[in-house]
């Protein structure tokens, strides 16, 4: 079981630095506030061992997404 919890923490990791480097370029708050989330939930998880830090942040991700904090995609203008 640990070495699931390392292989997912690392993916976590991953996420959030894809993330900061992309806050880095856009600027965009929930971008941020994702790649926290992410980073500390894999931090957490990896530390103490165990899986649910790593459902708690996926979960609190979502929330942030459900909550309008995804950039989201460009839409072309309706005519």
């Amino acid at each position: 079981m640990e070495y699931v919890v390392y292989i997912f923490g690392a993916l976590f990791f991953f996420l959030s630095f894809v993330l900061l480097f992309a806050y880095y370029r856009t600027r965009h708050a929930g971008m941020l506030l994702m790649a926290v989330a992410y980073g500390a939930s894999a931090g957490l998880a990896i530390v103490i061992m165990h899986w649910w830090p790593l459902l708690a942040g996926f979960a609190l991700v979502w929330i942030l997404r459900l909550l309008g904090l995804d950039p989201g995609l460009p839409r072309e203008p309706s005519q």
